[in-house]
């Protein structure tokens, strides 16, 4: 019986070592970590003939096993994954596992600094109102794995957000569609500098039957046009901003968004603010026509969409003021973006595990629409340092959500503040195991301070 070696012991790797058992691999899984619900985890694995070593951190033996499965979290360059690389052994993320299994169901890849989860979610949505089995999959709703192991022989599409660590990990992997959403910094922890980021990136689009691209993102819009010259493209600013022709994009005129020559959908339909998500509705379009659905179901789809969970996610509203849960926003951008879809003055609440990344059009989004920062977490004296040199001093240090949730309530009603904004800019790890847990944890405080007090109206 051949050997697997799955690392990681999240969702994704969950699923691929289910996948690989039922294929008939002798499969064991490593996690460094330990703790109650793992233990539970390791002890339901171990009923279905999956062996678990937990607090245990991955090295390399030829002699052991024939496949190592990489979770998303894992780094490629992890010295015993080179060792083992250059031993001969194949080391392939969950996402490429999945895809093999999968391969004769047409995917739409989507990929992105950001937008990714609000695009991805907003196709599956489209899809399903046409009828189809097209399950949202990747970095949110299933893991892919668990799609080629419970419903492959139904599928119709699989609708898939992936991001740079599953592209680097997914060498045969080949979308029907790609979608690239936005270019900015990010991950640089990780993959070190920004050209290495951007190469992985065009991976999964260079692999893509068909391109579709933000033709508003500068980056994008100025490599793309030469290196996939018949790529569909989006504007949110009008037919005459496309890169390309009109009967290849999606844009926006008086109100309306037009795929080609076609009206498709009111803008206003889509409930979520922000002219970012405007794009990102463009280009659900864009898959969605290139899929075949008709504008019928599109719009129907659309306007019943509800939003993502965690990005600008309306929480609940006290004292005319309202509670938006934006923790997704782990990148400076991100939470810029998210600092504009809101009414000034808000109270901010920031901070977490920090990463690499231009802070400064998120500190002039802060001078421009915050009455107060509030600061949670490890970033805190960073934050807080940056505050200073751009000559912003309404901040104060607050620890927790706990902390900061009643304080920005209190403060909100002392200075008139519309909006308290969790978009934390950073990642989640130093309290959360991950931005959903950080953003869960925040709407229970809100729901527990302020859900039903003052007047609230709850979504």
């Amino acid at each position: 019986m051949q050997k697997a070696y799955v690392i990681g012991l999240g969702k994704s790797g969950v699923a691929a070592a289910r996948l690989l058992h039922q294929q008939g691999w002798q499969v064991n899984v490593s996690d460094r970590n330990q703790s109650d619900e793992l233990r539970t985890l390791q002890q339901e694995l171990a009923s279905e003939g999956i062996t678990v070593h937990l607090g245990h951190t991955f090295s390399s033996d030829p002699e052991q096993m024939q496949q190592i499965v990489v979770s998303p979290g894992v780094p490629w360059d992890l010295p015993a994954l080179i060792n083992a690389r250059e031993s001969g052994i194949e080391t392939i993320g969950e996402m490429e596992l999945a895809w093999r299994s999968l391969q004769s169901t047409p995917w739409i890849g989507v990929t992105g600094t950001n937008g990714k989860t609000t695009v991805t979610s907003l196709i599956a949505a489209i899809f399903s109102a046409a009828g189809l089995n097209a399950p949202a999959c990747g970095n949110i709703g299933y893991a892919a794995c668990d799609l080629a192991r419970e419903a492959s022989d139904s599928l119709d599409w699989v609708i898939a957000e992936i991001s740079s660590y599953q592209i680097e990990a997914s060498s045969t992997l080949i979308p029907r569609i790609g979608i690239w959403t936005t270019f900015t910094a990010d991950h640089l922890n990780r993959h070190k500098t920004l050209e290495n980021y951007f190469e992985i990136k065009t991976k999964l689009l260079d692999r893509s039957t068909l391109q579709i691209l933000n033709g508003d993102d500068p980056h994008l819009r100025y490599v793309g046009q030469n290196r996939w010259p018949n790529a569909y493209w989006t504007s949110v600013k009008g037919r005459e901003h496309l890169v390309g022709p009109p009967e290849r994009g999606a844009y926006i005129d008086s109100g309306w968004v037009w795929w080609a020559e076609e009206q498709i959908v009111a803008v206003d339909a889509l409930k979520m603010v922000g002219n970012h998500n405007q794009q990102n509705l463009l280009m659900a379009v864009a898959a969605a026509r290139l899929a075949g659905i008709e504008k019928e179901a599109i719009a129907q789809a659309v306007s019943a969409f509800p939003g993502v969970p965690h990005r600008l996610e309306h929480v609940c509203t006290w004292n005319g003021i309202d509670f938006i849960n934006d923790s997704k926003a782990t990148n400076y951008d991100a939470a810029e973006v998210g600092l504009n879809a809101v009414d000034a003055p808000a109270i901010l609440i920031a901070g977490g595990q920090p990463k690499k990344g231009n802070d400064i059009e998120w500190l002039q989004a802060i001078k421009e629409k915050v009455s107060t920062v509030l600061l949670i977490g490890d970033a805190s004296a960073a934050f807080a340092q940056r505050l200073i040199e751009s000559n912003y001093a309404a901040f104060e240090l607050m620890e927790t959500l706990d902390n900061a949730i009643p304080r920005a309530a209190t403060l909100a009603s002392q200075q008139g503040a519309k909006v308290i904004l969790l978009s934390p800019a950073c990642a989640s790890f130093d309290q959360y195991p991950n931005f959903e847990a950080r953003g869960d944890d925040f709407r229970h405080i809100c729901l527990t301070y302020f859900g039903g007090r003052g007047g609230a109206e709850n979504e």
